[in-house]
């Protein structure tokens, strides 16, 4: 009984500290009005304020119960809390956070929808794990991805201003505002670590990117891939390479080559990484396989190895990398065959092919000759929207 007493009075300070939490995340709306009889597992790098979100659900819903999985007993029996929850307190809707804590948690989660009529959301800051959670629980569970801030998102939250979306088509068209161009001098901090949710609340958000870098290193890849303890030494050194290099030139060959690992070791840290939101992979353009993709990384985390002044071109490209996912537009990276410098990347829509370079000021249609594609177009920040050049922060407003 005294284990049921706590997890009600833990639950009563999570409400309590979700009603304080009154702005909430996009994906809030698409959480709750999820319909159905499946479950949920909220994905998304540590600090995305996961918990935050399950807090702000709580205080919603008189029938959810928010539980925190490391809070529990490390043998705890998942199915038999939520039964009795259940059939003693009539939950309905149990919002567990930090479910990877439990031992056996996708099986016991399996019960649950099996036998209990209640719903489970369901978040876990080991995202390397989450990714196959869908596949382990079949048809129970359904995935929604918890990002680090978009732009809009920053700019509501960090300073209370309320911008609405553009679809591609408008952003193509230049149909945006002047709100919209003015927020660009907000760009700058969002680059240095204001699209981190945790640095709401820390005046040095890079000391805890770190911080959370290490955990991703030392907890989630040995946990999910089973690399030994100098398998580790080799992946730090891997984001230190990537982090300090030209975005230009990064893929597995070079890593094989500048680290000493083959290029199956290489594809697979950099895979790993992706999926606990550290890198990004961009695939190049055509149908030739062997060639390999291009390695980002998630803005800011290349902050940590070198100055923003050095950072500033990779930066940008990593922006625009994550700009592009969190609005689900894919993209490609532009190769030559033989070595001469062609536009950074290119997209696809509405039957048009449309070549991008993401660049300084500087940045001109020179970067596009020999290039043909139905539209060229450069990014960069601090310029003036004309047909050809848009400014770079636009890209924010994209995402839903």
């Amino acid at each position: 009984m005294q284990l049921y007493i706590q997890i009600l009075e833990l639950h009563d300070l999570a409400a309590n500290e979700g009603r304080k939490r009154t702005v909430r995340r996009d994906v809030y709306a698409n959480v709750t009005g999820s319909q159905g009889r499946h479950f949920i597992g909220i994905v998304g790098p540590r600090g995305a304020g996961k918990t935050v979100l399950l807090k702000q659900m709580a205080a919603a819903d008189p029938a959810a119960l928010y539980l925190s999985a490391d809070t529990l007993p490390h043998d705890a029996d998942l199915f038999g809390i939520v039964k009795e929850l259940a059939d003693r307190y009539k939950y309905r809707v149990f919002l567990i956070d930090e479910v990877h804590y439990l031992p056996n948690a996708m099986a016991s989660l399996k019960r649950i929808y099996d036998f209990l009529e209640v719903r489970i959301v369901f978040t876990s800051s080991v995202a390397l794990a989450m990714q196959t959670a869908a596949h382990d629980l079949a048809r129970r569970v359904r995935l929604f991805t918890l990002d680090y801030f978009s732009f809009r998102e920053f700019l509501q939250f960090a300073h209370g201003e309320q911008h609405a979306s553009l679809s591609l088509d408008q952003l193509l068209g230049g149909e945006v505002s002047p709100d919209h161009l003015r927020a660009g001098r907000y760009f700058a901090a969002y680059l240095a670590g204001g699209l981190l949710p945790f640095a709401m609340e820390e005046a040095e958000p890079l000391p805890l990117l770190a911080g959370t870098l290490d955990k991703i290193i030392e907890r989630d890849l040995p946990q999910t891939l089973k690399l030994r303890l100098d398998e580790l030494a080799v992946v730090r050194k891997l984001l230190a390479f990537v982090g300090r290099s030209a975005v230009d030139g990064i893929n597995y060959s070079s890593l094989s080559t500048n680290l000493g690992i083959t290029k199956y070791k290489a594809e697979q840290y950099a895979e790993a990484l992706e999926k606990a939101f550290v890198m990004q992979r961009i695939l190049p353009a055509g149908t030739n396989l062997l060639r390999e993709p291009k390695v980002l990384l998630v803005p800011p985390v290349r902050l940590l190895h070198v100055s923003p002044e050095q950072a500033a071109g990779g930066l940008r490209e990593d922006f625009f990398a994550l700009a592009m996912r969190q609005a689900g537009i894919a993209i490609h990276y532009l190769k030559s065959t033989r070595g001469q410098k062609t536009p950074d990347f290119l997209i696809q829509h509405n039957g048009m092919d449309i070549a991008l370079e993401i660049g300084g000021k500087g940045k001109g249609r020179s970067q596009f000759k020999g290039i043909a594609t139905d539209r060229k177009l450069v990014l960069a920040p601090d310029i003036a929207p004309q047909p050809d050049r848009l400014p770079l922060h636009l890209l924010g407003f994209l995402a839903t």
